[in-house]
């Protein structure tokens, strides 16, 4: 006999590693991973959709709210016994450490949770327990990560496409901040400064190893590195910008900055494909 929620799990996983990331239905336009916990009584492994919080720096956030079930979930369970766990981002696949929040830190990333989807109240509402929050602090490890592609190309690809996509959330966040509350949520800023540091990181490390490594090997193409390390430094500014607008309460000012990083990164990002990846597929 079948089981309904392990058959619709599966739809989820096998869509989101297919589609590296993307999915349909109740999931669409969230933000999603795939938490590989190791079971608590059996050693096994088992893979679980999970919503997730940015926290910026190199951890995410993700609570167990079982729909508001009376129990926790089996992942967080499993977590409990064995803290090690797998994530899948659609893009990356990484160990991280799960840290149980307590006290005023668990509630303070709760209250964010809520004040940017009230799902989440509607879900602690529903039962007696107080639903966990957990972080899971990716595991460092020698080398470059871990990304679901076969190719330098694609993998470029794929990296650029989760930029647009969280940029996309992000401006949809900023709109639906000012239809209801009007301000600038806590969550909503951690969002921009964590999708800020990503960025940051990944223009460093194509400045110092993709750039090099390509120009070492392909000569011909110094004017368009050339030209992309000018708009890294020029896209380094707007998100300098914005670091600085967050800083602040200006909802507008805001959405301005944001509207404009999207604009001139997209045809950054556009440009750098045209130009690096055929020659990474080469290489």
């Amino acid at each position: 006999m079948t089981n309904p929620i392990q058959d619709f799990n599966q739809h989820i996983i096998d869509e989101f590693r297919a589609q590296h990331g993307r999915v349909g239905g109740p999931f669409e336009g969230g933000r999603l991973i795939l938490l590989t916990t190791t079971g608590a009584r059996t050693g096994t492994p088992h893979t679980t959709p999970v919503g997730y919080l940015p926290d910026g720096g190199d951890r995410i956030l993700v609570i167990a709210s079982a729909g508001g079930s009376p129990r926790h979930p089996d992942w967080y369970r499993n977590l409990l016994v064995h803290p090690q766990v797998t994530v899948e981002s659609g893009v990356f696949t990484y160990e991280a450490k799960a840290v149980v929040l307590a006290g005023e830190e668990r509630d303070q990333a709760f209250a964010r949770a809520v004040e940017s989807d009230r799902g989440w109240a509607a879900y602690q509402e529903k039962t007696d327990r107080a639903l966990p929050v957990v972080a899971l602090h990716e595991i460092a490890r020698p080398g470059p990560p871990n990304i679901n592609a076969s190719s330098p190309g694609e993998a470029i690809k794929l990296v650029h496409d989760a930029f647009r996509r969280e940029l996309a959330l992000i401006r949809g966040e900023l709109v639906s901040r000012s239809d209801g509350a009007g301000t600038l949520g806590a969550q909503l800023r951690v969002n921009c400064l964590t999708f800020c540091q990503g960025l940051h990181n990944h223009h460093s490390g194509e400045d110092v190893a993709m750039f090099p490594f390509l120009a070492d090997r392909h000569p011909e193409a110094a004017p368009a590195i050339d030209r992309l390390r000018t708009e890294h430094e020029h896209i380094a500014a707007l998100v300098e910008e914005l670091r600085e607008a967050l800083s602040g309460t200006d909802l507008d000012t805001v959405r301005t900055d944001v509207d404009r990083l999207t604009t001139e990164l997209e045809a950054h990002l556009t440009y750098e494909e045209e130009q690096l990846i055929p020659l990474l597929d080469r290489a």
